[in-house]
């Protein structure tokens, strides 16, 4: 496996090595991500990465056509076409905030300084999986800006953004389709990973 090194620098100035690896995706971007955990299974050679920089989602206030009887207001996703319409202006409104807003792979990412969490600033929406369900995620609101008298916002999601990928051949990630990702949750070793990941999570928590 051919792993990429790069120096991150603690907060309390200390430095420690982090093992990161260049995902791209089907249009060729790419995005640099730390290793958070690997598994090898029946011959194959599986990561679980986590972005260096902070994932961005940019939302879209609608109205809420399920709530006829009142004027209610929801967010919503936004598509390729429209994103490019208003990547320039949510660029520049994080720009306000010493954030740089880039065209990564999977995902838009910020480099930059998050500001602290703000109970205020935190967003619950449900969001659709590959499989149709929806699931209760939360975010903090960035930033909020308006482009041709349509309000956006700015967000980031409070839980890690994760992907799982395969080393290939030459030694590079490849993302999981929904399929082989639905394949290898099956499997014991997985479920065994993930049992050790949510018992660290929780030590973790403890600690803190």
């Amino acid at each position: 496996m051919n792993f990429e090194k790069c120096v991150g620098e603690k907060e309390e100035e200390m430095e420690e090595d982090l093992l990161t690896m260049i995902l791209k995706d089907e249009d060729g971007r790419s995005i640099l991500c730390q290793v958070e955990n690997t598994l090898k299974v029946r011959g194959k050679e599986y990561v679980l990465l986590l972005p260096v920089d902070t994932p961005i989602e940019i939302f879209a206030w609608a109205e809420d056509e399920e709530d006829a009887d009142e004027e209610g207001e929801m967010l919503v996703d936004i598509d390729d076409e429209e994103l490019e319409d208003v990547f320039a202006t949510a660029r520049a409104v994080l720009a306000e905030q010493n954030l740089i807003l880039n065209r990564t792979a999977l995902t838009l990412t910020a480099s930059g300084e998050i500001p602290e969490v703000e109970e205020d600033d935190i967003i619950a929406l449900d969001i659709e999986d590959p499989e149709g369900k929806f699931n209760m995620e939360q975010f903090q609101q960035l930033a909020a800006f308006f482009y041709e008298e349509q309000e956006y916002v700015v967000c980031t999601p409070l839980d890690p953004l994760l992907f799982f990928a395969q080393m290939n051949a030459q030694g590079e990630p490849e993302l999981l389709s929904p399929e082989e990702f639905q394949e290898l949750v099956e499997l014991d070793e997985f479920k065994a990973l993930q049992a050790q990941m949510e018992s660290d999570a929780e030590d973790s928590e403890d600690e803190n």
